[in-house]
C-alpha cells in the first residue's frame, strides 16, 4: 500500500430499513430519522441517514478494503447532501499517506444522486504486509 492507490468503490442501497436501523442502532431517535410525515413536516421530502450511520459506512468501507487486520484509529467526516431512501450511496477511496509503522490516511468520500453526502479522512492502522 502507497500513497495513491484507489480503494476499490463500494455501492450501498440506501433503504429505508438502514436508515432507521442506523438510527435505532445508534440511538438517535430523532423523527427525521424514521418517521416519514414529520421529517416532511419539518421541510425534508422524506427521512434521512444520520451521522452515526454514515461514520460506521465509513469505517466499515475502509476496513472491509484493507483486510481484517486493519485498525480504525481516527474517522473525522463531514456531511454535505442527505441520503434518501431509493437513493445508492457509492463510497470512494484514495491513500493519502502512509507512514514506515503501518499507519495510513485515507480520503474517503460517499456519493449519491445529489451530490457529496460525505467526505472526509480515515486514519487506519495496518501491520506491515497486510493490506
Amino acid at each position: 500500500m502507497k500513497a495513491g492507490d484507489e480503494l476499490a468503490p463500494l455501492e450501498i442501497a440506501v433503504t429505508r430499513t438502514l436508515i432507521v436501523a442506523g438510527a435505532i442502532a445508534s440511538r438517535d431517535y430523532q423523527d427525521v430519522h424514521h418517521d416519514a410525515e414529520l421529517a416532511r413536516e419539518k421541510g425534508s421530502p422524506d427521512i434521512f441517514m444520520n451521522i452515526l450511520t454514515t461514520n460506521g459506512l465509513v469505517g466499515r468501507y475502509v476496513t472491509d478494503r484493507l483486510g481484517p487486520s486493519a485498525v480504525l484509529r481516527r474517522v473525522a467526516i463531514r456531511l454535505g447532501a442527505p441520503n434518501y431512501p431509493g437513493d445508492t450511496m457509492v463510497l470512494s477511496g484514495t491513500v493519502t499517506a502512509v507512514a514506515d509503522d503501518g499507519t495510513a490516511e485515507v480520503a474517503v468520500v460517499g456519493s449519491n444522486g445529489l451530490g457529496r453526502h460525505v467526505t472526509g479522512t480515515v486514519t487506519v492502522g495496518v501491520p506491515q504486509g497486510a493490506a
